[in-house]
């Protein structure tokens, strides 16, 4: 019996109703492309496998690699800390990936943004997180928990919470409680962003000093004067701001750097 390891952030689902539901909201078809990130036990990947006779995976456990290639002849396996994964390997066409999978609460924002990165492959993902990263995935400006993440993800994104799962659905059972959540690239995938890294730099700046005014989290970017020039209160914080407002600042810095 395999014991889950802490400093992978193992907590493995067992709850076979849970399960259950979780393959109806995948509905997996056989010749999707399949990429599991963190397959675990392979509780997930064994119902997926009935509907589709082959898949991939992203495993960092060795241990667990073994136990699953000999469970699972036709699961390709990529042992790799997907932190470290590169989706150039998989030689994917665009809008082909269906990514699943239960991830690592302790690492779970960084990998977002990673399969933010590699979002022009990617058809679907349906992921189980913490039920807290959700809340501020889905939060709307105003808000306490609306932040970095929110912004990011938002403009890029459909994010839709399906259901939520108790603790008591995992070995060993996790102090917090999860969600299942569909996430679908919107059609425009943020092409009213001018430049994107900008758009990054500017978030992660107004978001590095919650409590500060845009004027102090964005100085070095943009001046009070030009932040007015755009009809946006420099003395607000950035948490009372819309997606379309951080977008509006994001293309007047970019315009800045052209000129």
């Amino acid at each position: 019996m395999h014991k889950a390891r802490k400093k992978f952030g193992q907590n493995f689902l067992t709850d076979q109703y849970i399960l259950e539901r979780i393959i109806k909201t995948i509905n997996p078809k056989p010749g999707q492309r399949i990429l599991e990130i963190g397959p675990g036990q392979g509780a997930m990947t064994g119902l997926v496998l009935r509907h589709t006779a082959k898949m991939e995976a992203v495993e960092i456990d060795y241990d667990l690699i073994e136990m699953l290639k000999s469970l699972y002849p036709t699961l390709t396996l990529y042992p790799c800390d997907i932190l470290r994964f590169e989706f150039s390997r998989l030689n994917a066409q665009a809008e082909s990936l269906r990514i699943i999978g239960n991830l690592p609460y302790n690492i779970s924002s960084p990998i977002l943004f990673l399969l933010l990165d590699n979002i022009t492959l990617i058809k679907d993902m349906h992921l189980m997180l913490q039920k807290e990263v959700v809340d501020r995935m889905v939060a709307k400006p105003g808000t306490k928990i609306y932040g970095r993440l929110s912004v990011m993800l938002q403009p890029f994104f459909e994010i839709h919470r399906m259901f939520n799962i108790a603790p008591s659905a995992f070995s060993p059972p996790p102090k917090v409680d999860s969600s299942f959540v569909r996430m679908l690239p919107k059609t425009t995938q943020g092409t009213e962003i001018a430049n994107r890294q900008h758009y990054e730099q500017l978030v992660r700046a107004a978001f590095s000093q919650r409590r500060k005014t845009l004027r102090n989290t964005l100085k070095g970017l943009l001046d009070s004067d030009t932040i007015s020039s755009i009809d946006i209160d420099p003395q607000l914080r950035p948490e009372t701001l819309s997606i379309e407002q951080f977008i509006a600042l994001s293309n007047c810095y970019t315009q800045l750097q052209i000129l």
